[in-house]
C-alpha cells in the first residue's frame, strides 16, 4: 500500500459535463437507483416472476418515496439541525439521507405498486434484497463528493483528506480521516455478492432473502456508524443509528428463525426457478 498516500477530497461538490453542471450527491443517488432498478428487471425476468417493466414501474415510486422517507428520518432525528431554519430541511443536496427510514418508506410504497400491478409482495422481497446494497454501494460516494460522514483520525494508508472548509473543529487541516464512505461502500458491494450466492445455493422461502439483507446490512452499518464522529444522538455509548441498527438486526434474526420454523413445519414447497447469468 506504499503507492496510497491518501485519499484526496474531491475538487467540487459537482461534475461537469459539457454545459451541464450536475450535483455529485444526487448524481451518485440516481446512478444507484438506475443499477438497483436494471438488477430487480433482470432478475424478475430470469425467474419468471415479473418484467423489466415492472421494475421500471416500482422503481418510479419507490425511489421517490425512499429519498423522502430517508430525508424525514434525518430531520426527524437531527432536528437540532433545524431549528429556525426551516427551509434547510428541504435542501436534500447538501446531503442529509437516513438510510433506515428510505429503507422503511420505499419498501412499503415499493410493495404497495407491486401487488398493484399483480406481482407477489414476498418474491418481490426477494428480486430486491440485492439490489439495494447495490443502490447503497453506489449513493454513498455522494457522501465523498460532499465531504461528510467521515470517522476518526487514522494514520492508514487510505486516510481520507478533507478540505479547510469541510474540516470539523479542533483538527489540523491535512488530518486525515477514516473513509466510512469507502468502508460502506465496499460493504454492500460484499453483501450483494453474499446474497446472490445464498440466492443461488440456498433453498430460502420467498421473502427471506430480504431479512438477510437486512440483518447483513445493519451488522455492517453499526461497525460504520461506530467509527463516525460527526454530531448525533447517543445513548449508553452508542450513537442513535447504532441502536437502530441493532433492533433491525435483531427483528431480521427472530424473521428468520420464526419463519424456518413455519417452514420446517409445513409441506416442502419450491416457487422459485434457478437464476440464468
Amino acid at each position: 500500500m506504499s503507492w496510497l498516500a491518501s485519499i484526496p477530497s474531491p475538487s467540487s461538490g459537482s461534475l461537469e459535463i459539457g454545459p451541464l453542471r450536475l450535483n455529485a450527491y444526487g448524481l451518485m443517488i440516481a446512478l444507484g437507483a438506475v443499477a438497483a432498478t436494471w438488477l430487480v428487471g433482470r432478475r424478475l425476468e430470469s425467474r419468471q416472476w415479473g418484467t423489466r417493466d415492472d421494475a421500471s414501474s416500482i422503481a418510479i415510486w419507490a425511489v421517490p418515496a425512499g429519498v423522502v422517507g430517508a430525508r424525514l428520518y434525518h430531520v426527524i432525528t437531527d432536528w437540532d439541525r433545524f431549528d429556525g431554519r426551516y427551509l434547510d430541511a428541504f435542501k436534500i443536496w447538501q446531503g442529509g439521507l437516513g438510510i433506515y427510514g428510505g429503507l422503511v418508506l420505499g419498501t412499503v410504497v415499493g410493495l404497495w405498486v407491486a401487488k398493484r400491478r399483480g406481482l407477489n409482495a414476498r418474491q418481490v422481497l426477494t428480486i430486491a434484497a440485492p439490489a439495494i446494497p447495490l443502490a447503497q454501494a453506489i449513493g454513498r460516494w455522494g457522501n465523498w463528493f460532499n465531504q461528510e460522514l467521515f470517522g476518526r483520525p487514522t494514520s492508514l494508508p487510505w486516510g481520507l483528506e478533507i478540505d479547510a472548509r469541510h474540516l470539523p473543529k479542533g483538527y489540523e487541516l491535512g488530518t486525515l480521516f477514516h473513509p466510512t464512505f469507502l468502508y460502506e461502500s465496499l460493504g454492500c458491494l460484499l453483501l450483494v455478492v453474499m446474497l446472490l450466492q445464498v440466492d443461488r445455493r440456498v433453498t430460502l422461502a420467498p421473502g427471506r432473502l430480504f431479512a438477510v439483507y437486512a440483518a447483513g446490512y445493519s451488522l455492517l452499518r453499526f461497525f460504520v456508524e461506530g467509527l463516525r464522529i460527526d454530531t448525533a444522538k447517543a445513548a449508553g455509548g452508542l450513537r442513535l443509528n447504532q441502536w437502530v441498527s441493532v433492533g433491525v438486526l435483531v427483528l431480521a434474526v427472530v424473521v428468520l428463525v420464526m419463519s424456518r420454523s413455519r417452514n420446517d413445519s409445513s409441506p416442502a414447497t419450491s416457487d422459485s426457478a434457478p437464476e440464468t447469468t
